[in-house]
């Protein structure tokens, strides 16, 4: 048993020992070696490596694009029109000796040195375009000129690449959104009382343009049954006139009891006539005429 406590102890110092001089950078990782504070090494790729213990502390950064999500800020166009953008930049580590030198590994600091570059970028273009442009006329444009300009700084001054930068959202100011908002509706209101206006002058066209036809329909079908009736009545005249011709005093005869019945046909009419008058000619003898 005591001949097992000093390899226990030998174990132990052997693990501190492994633990102090020995560590690992992932692929995700970018790591920098100091000595004693001094940066000695900043080339260390993925893997098992070996320091020295005490003497040398190794620092670790994520190497992964992370995001930066910036505040919202207000930016002039180049129609003095200010605008409130709201953006985030996609960025990471591209030279760690530099990130090291100029953060000190710290990433919040990059954070902010990092959106203070972006909103300065974001200012320089949007101050030379208008705002058709920056809103939907060259947004592409725009953010690859962004990003070339960022990479062209940060790269030297920070040791970081930025692969993207985006626009989340573009706002006008409030009071400036009130007066565009109710512009708009004016806008819309004046259109619609337009469309409006279009719409009864046609549906007025439209109902002129019926009456017009129906009057035209109703004329053309008054002067073909004006037509028909006269026609109608010539035929029947010539039918009666073809009829009577062959028995004239049977139709003054018929003629004269049409004439009696209408005459007589209620009680309380009276008539001063002369009795030797042709209209009772057939009453005073029935054998007139023969």
């Amino acid at each position: 048993m005591s001949r097992l406590i000093p390899v226990v102890i030998l174990l132990f110092l052997a693990v501190i020992v492994a633990d102090s001089s020995l560590y690992v950078v992932k692929e995700t990782e970018r790591a920098v070696k100091l000595r004693f504070g001094r940066l000695i090494d900043t080339e260390i790729t993925p893997g098992l490596h070996v320091k020295m213990p005490l003497a040398d502390d190794v620092r670790k950064f994520d190497a992964r694009v992370m995001t930066l999500d910036a505040q919202p800020e207000s930016f002039l166009t180049v129609q003095k029109k200010r605008l409130i953008v709201d953006s985030f930049a996609k960025w990471r580590i591209a030279d760690v000796d530099t990130y090291y030198k100029a953060t000190g590994g710290n990433e919040a600091q990059a954070m902010n040195r990092l959106a203070k570059r972006v909103n300065d970028g974001l200012r320089n273009e949007f101050g030379t375009r208008t705002l058709n442009e920056v809103v939907s006329g060259e947004r592409d444009l725009l953010m690859k000129d962004i990003k070339d300009g960022l990479n062209e700084r940060v790269k030297e001054s920070l040791g970081v690449e930025v692969v993207d930068v985006r626009v989340k959202r573009i706002d006008l100011p409030p009071e400036v959104s009130d007066a565009v908002f109710r512009r708009m509706q004016a806008e819309r209101e004046k259109e619609a009382r337009e469309l409006r206006s279009k719409g009864l002058e046609e549906a007025e066209k439209i109902r002129s343009s019926a009456e017009r036809e129906k009057t035209i329909i109703e004329a053309t079908a008054y002067s073909e049954s004006e037509l028909l009736r006269g026609e109608g009545d010539a035929q029947a005249a010539a039918t009666y006139a073809s009829a009577y011709s062959k028995d004239p005093e049977f139709y003054a005869f018929v003629r004269s009891l049409n004439a009696y019945r209408s005459s007589f046909k209620d009680k309380g009419d009276i008539m001063l006539v002369d009795p030797q008058s042709d209209f009772f000619k057939y009453l005073n003898d029935s054998k007139a005429g023969r």
